[in-house]
Order: C-alpha cells, then sequence, then structure tokens
C-alpha cells in the first residue's frame, strides 16, 4: 500500500502544508508518499467528533473506544480503495457504522423497532431541526427549560431512540451530514432517511413532553 519515504518525498514533507490540507490531501500524502504523519492528523481531526458519535451509537464508553480503534486500522488498511473523486468524511462514517453494526451483532444486540413508514408528504424536503422539536414540545404550557437542560434532555432523549432511528439522527443533526451522504453510509434510500427522521423527531417531541409533565 504505502512504503518508505525517501529523500525527495522528504523534501516535499517539508513543504506540505498539513494545517490547511483538506481530509483528502492528507490520505492521498499518506498513500501516495507513507507520510504517517498526514494519518495521524487525519485522526486527530476526527477524534472528537467520530468517538462521540460512536458513543451516541452504542451506548458505551468502552465500545467505542473499540469500535473506533479498529475502524481507523480499516481506514489505514483499506486507504487505497478510497474513491478520491468523494469526499472522506462520509466515507470514514461508512466504515466506523459498519464496524459499530459488526461489534452490536458480535455483542448479540439487535434493533427492536422496523420503521419503514413515513411522517409528512412525499415532497416534503425538510424533516425539522432539533430546536422544531423542543418548539413542539414547549406546547404544553407546563415546558419550560433553559438551554442548557434543553440540549440535556435532547441528548437523553435521543439516546432512548431504537438504534435504527438513533444512528440516523446522529449522522444528520449531530454529525451535519447531508441526506444523501446519511444514506451512502447506511445504506438505504435517501427516503427511508427521510422518513426516518420524521419518525424520530415525533418520538422525540413526545418524548420530551412526556418527560417535562412527569417532573
Amino acid at each position: 500500500m504505502s512504503g518508505p519515504v525517501n529523500n525527495a518525498d522528504k523534501n516535499s514533507t517539508n513543504a506540505f502544508n498539513y494545517t490547511d490540507a483538506s481530509d483528502e490531501q492528507l490520505l492521498e500524502r499518506f498513500n501516495f508518499h507513507g507520510d504517517t504523519h498526514a494519518f495521524e492528523i487525519l485522526i486527530h481531526r476526527y477524534e472528537a467528533p467520530l468517538f462521540n458519535y460512536l458513543y451516541r451509537y452504542l451506548g458505551n464508553r468502552e465500545s467505542a473506544e473499540d469500535v473506533f480503534q479498529s475502524s481507523f486500522l480499516q481506514v489505514y488498511s483499506k486507504s487505497d480503495q478510497f474513491d478520491s473523486s468523494k469526499k472522506f468524511k462520509p466515507w470514514l462514517y461508512t466504515v466506523a457504522t459498519n464496524q459499530a453494526i459488526d461489534y452490536q451483532r458480535r455483542n448479540h444486540r439487535k434493533t427492536t423497532i422496523s420503521l419503514d413508514a413515513s411522517y409528512g408528504g412525499d415532497d416534503d424536503e425538510s424533516t425539522g431541526s432539533l430546536q422544531d422539536i423542543l418548539e413542539s414540545a414547549e406546547k404544553d404550557p407546563s415546558f419550560s427549560m433553559d438551554s442548557a437542560e434543553q440540549v440535556q434532555r435532547i441528548h437523553a432523549a435521543v439516546d432512548e431512540l431504537p438504534d435504527i432511528l438513533k444512528e440516523t439522527v446522529n449522522l444528520v443533526y449531530f454529525e451535519d451530514l447531508k441526506y444523501k451522504d446519511a444514506a451512502d453510509i447506511l445504506q438505504i434510500p435517501v427516503g427511508t432517511v427521510k422518513s426516518r427522521l420524521h419518525a424520530a423527531m415525533k418520538k422525540l417531541a413526545e418524548k420530551l413532553t412526556e418527560n417535562q409533565t412527569s417532573d
């Protein structure tokens, strides 16, 4: 895959701007020049966001750490399979999601719900935002939270979603991926991404209102 760095490569390494380089340029640097420093920068860039995604996905810090490591081992070993015409981030999250799914299978975790029904019309281009969920819940006169509490309760409510919905919410709302990128990662149609998000938004609004009225 990647060979040793010769003297010419060392000289080019000195001129390479690691800080401003794109993810794709860093991976190319690793693939064609054996530049492990470029790969280390990629790991550093995604250390927090990818770990947080896996932690939300798996619900366990130790599991997230294991899957994070296995994900980058996969990226390392299969970096030459990356399509340079595409973006690195969706590919990385595809690898990580597949690693998380494999981890769940090995530990006999199963999704307890299958939800393909769509909420909203076929021409609906938006599933709303997390703020929309709060606004929906706030229609109840007893609903009152400050900003910090809002964030905390949203995360708690997302954690209680079935895996099939939680992973979609995590990718679109917390990782800020486009519908198409999320669909590629989950290997489902864009329409299914939207229907799952509609279902998740409905469940979250209900859960937030339910929790508030029980306080």
